[in-house]
């Protein structure tokens, strides 16, 4: 496999000092969804980001934000998190062997995602506070310990991103729509910058629609405000004061897209329906977008026969607890030909 920044070197500021890390990420599968697109009356394709390396679309702007740290000689690292950059985070300073300071709001982020930074032997530290308190800590402590801030703020990780939107665009070209997952806001502007970078080549001759999705109890760019307390069990999409938030809600405006919320409930919904119709486990804030579809198509806002890519943007397996929400446990019974035949033909 080719290193993503070797991929796309042209459209990277790579300089002959950046160090090319990679741990495998980018050239994610997009899947066609066709059962859940006929049922939508769509054309229907997944861009399944769990699986980069470590789970999320988290990758694809870490590896470039890393190498760039340590080109400018950064002795180390630094992130807020609600579990995904943290665990990216974590991963590339092991790789490139620098030091990964992780600061987590407390009680708040999901075992498979807090077991990652642990393993890659992060300084993890979990704050009496959420997400948008531990991001303004970093931002204030940063440069006073001369570590690289490595959030959504850091320019590297948004453009690290676009590269999502150029392999869309590699193998099916500029779809109708692209909708993603919103939380801090930077993957639907980077998406959106990604798109419009290939139409300025000349490699597509149009920008998608671009569609963002948030929780119904972390949903800022809907409501129009910050979420002092947002909560929801899509994690990864609990930030009630995106960073991001003016560029996304440009990136939307500029391509006639628009923003819109989900509860919990279909948001567990989709998560599940994606699981049974398709085989793709994601966790729950990348369901948002599912959840979305069947929204916009109850409301009769979503056009037919139009192509749709949806960004899966973390692995399922990030969130197992969810799980129990929405399963069974597991039917024990007697280690007996005929009672296991009967629980066989009895499902």
């Amino acid at each position: 496999m080719v290193c993503l920044l070797k991929r796309y070197a042209e459209f990277f500021p790579l300089t002959p000092n950046t160090p090319l890390l990679s741990i495998g990420e980018g050239n994610t599968p997009l899947v066609e969804l066709c059962n859940l697109g006929a049922k939508l009356e769509i054309e229907l394709f997944a861009k399944f980001e769990g699986l980069n390396p470590t789970g999320s679309f988290k990758d694809r702007g870490m590896v470039l934000a890393v190498s760039k740290a340590v080109e400018e000689g950064s002795s180390g690292i630094i992130c807020a998190s609600t579990g995904n950059t943290s665990a990216s985070a974590a991963a590339y300073a092991a790789k490139a062997g620098i030091k990964c300071h992780v600061i987590l709001p407390s009680g708040k982020v999901a075992k498979g995602k807090l077991a990652q930074a642990l393993i890659y032997d992060a300084n993890v530290l979990a704050l009496r506070g959420n997400f948008d308190v531990a991001l303004e800590m970093v931002r204030k402590i940063a440069d006073n310990l001369g570590l690289k801030i490595v959030n959504s703020v850091n320019p590297y990780r948004l453009w690290g991103q676009r590269s999502g939107a150029w392999e869309v665009c590699d193998e099916i070209g500029a779809p109708d729509w692209c909708v993603l997952p919103v939380g801090n806001a930077g993957n639907i502007t980077a998406y959106w910058t990604g798109f419009f970078q290939y139409m300025k080549k000349g490699l597509i001759g149009s920008i998608p629609k671009m569609v963002g999705i948030q929780a119904q109890g972390a949903a800022p760019l809907v409501k129009g405000f910050p979420v002092p307390e947002p909560e929801t069990i899509a994690t990864a999409i609990r930030i009630g004061n995106p960073v991001n938030a003016k560029k996304a809600l440009a990136a939307a405006r500029n391509s006639n897209g628009m923003f819109l919320s989900v509860s919990d409930e279909e948001i567990l919904n989709a998560q599940k329906e994606l699981a049974r119709k398709e085989g793709i486990f994601a966790e729950p804030a990348s369901c948002a977008t599912l959840a979305g579809l069947y929204k916009l198509k109850k409301e009769g806002k979503l056009p037919k026969n139009i192509r749709v890519v949806m960004v899966l943007t973390g692995n399922g397996l990030k969130d197992p607890q969810i799980v129990d929400r929405v399963t069974s446990s597991p039917r024990e019974i007697e280690a007996k030909y005929d009672v296991l035949k009967e629980a066989i033909l009895s499902c």
